[in-house]
């Protein structure tokens, strides 16, 4: 009998402490998403962690992580990846939108049709899926979400258009939704990286390379595929955005933003302190 109340208490004990902890995070395969979810795997939150590769998260599933798949820009998968949650949670308390990626080139020469899918991805996958999820937390009467922006969404670079674009939304969608959601008991928080080592650059480079070298703006494309490579060993390790976010998370009254990786703050003190043509004019010059 004493055994038994004591097994009680103890399941008692781990449902409480599983409380508000329930994480479903995009994008989970490399980089910030798998240093994040490794992280948060680590200090005992169940983590859904999603992404098209799932053969890439293996090693969080032998951890403990929930691995699903999930194609942002596509709407079923979208559905199907929430649906998958709350086959076994009552809710879901954090939502961490991480998936994104980097389509760099002159304006000129990127076609509408990767523009438009650049916006799909970083932008529209990301609003879909906090629209099916903000019931959950409505209804739960808390929740946070986490939007990894960049430095990029509150600063431009040459041949970065659309990139930027996205990120400069996702900025701008959050503020709204932060002032839309605070009666319910939800937080909105943005989380903007600067330099981490992660593949996010090569895949933006190669894609500079492909659509921009060898046309108009080659020139202009090949300095800035150059200085990527020239600082690529100044990046920080992707775990400390990982734990930003976790410090983030966990605050009683989280910030609205929070920033880190090589340069960020540097660089949006910039921002603010230069004029617009100055700002260019840096910019530029570590392009020669």
């Amino acid at each position: 009998m004493f055994d038994t109340v004591i097994l009680y208490f103890v399941q008692v004990i781990n449902v409480n402490e599983m409380i508000g902890k329930i994480v479903l995070i995009t994008g989970a395969s490399s980089g910030m998403g798998k240093a994040t979810a490794k992280i948060l795997i680590e200090k005992g939150y169940t983590v859904y962690c999603a992404a098209r590769r799932t053969e890439m998260m293996a090693d969080l599933e032998a951890v403990g992580g929930r691995v699903l798949q999930l194609d942002i820009a596509d709407d079923d998968s979208v559905k199907s990846c929430v649906d998958s949650i709350l086959r076994n949670e009552t809710g879901i308390n954090i939502l961490i939108n991480n998936a994104g990626f980097g389509l760099f080139g002159a304006l000129e020469d990127v076609s509408m049709k990767d523009a438009r899918y650049q916006m799909e991805v970083n932008v529209f996958g990301l609003a879909r899926l906090t629209q099916l999820v903000l019931p959950l937390m409505r209804h739960q009467g808390s929740g946070k979400i986490v939007n990894v922006t960049s430095t990029g969404g509150k600063l431009a670079s040459p041949l970065g258009a659309w990139y930027h674009a996205s990120k400069y939304a996702v900025e701008a969608l959050s503020d709204s939704l932060r002032m839309e959601v605070r009666q319910f008991g939800i937080d909105v928080i943005v989380i903007e990286p600067g330099a981490i080592k992660s593949e996010w650059g090569d895949i933006a480079m190669e894609s500079m390379r492909t659509i921009s070298v060898g046309k108009t703006y080659g020139d202009l494309a090949e300095r800035i595929i150059r200085l990527s490579e020239k600082l690529k060993p100044k990046n920080e390790e992707p775990a400390v955005i990982g734990r930003l976010i976790l410090k983030a998370i966990t605050a009683e009254k989280p910030r609205t933003r929070y920033y880190a990786g090589y340069m960020a703050g540097f660089i949006l003190f910039l921002k603010k302190v230069l004029s617009d043509r100055q700002f260019d004019g840096l910019m530029l010059s570590q392009m020669k």
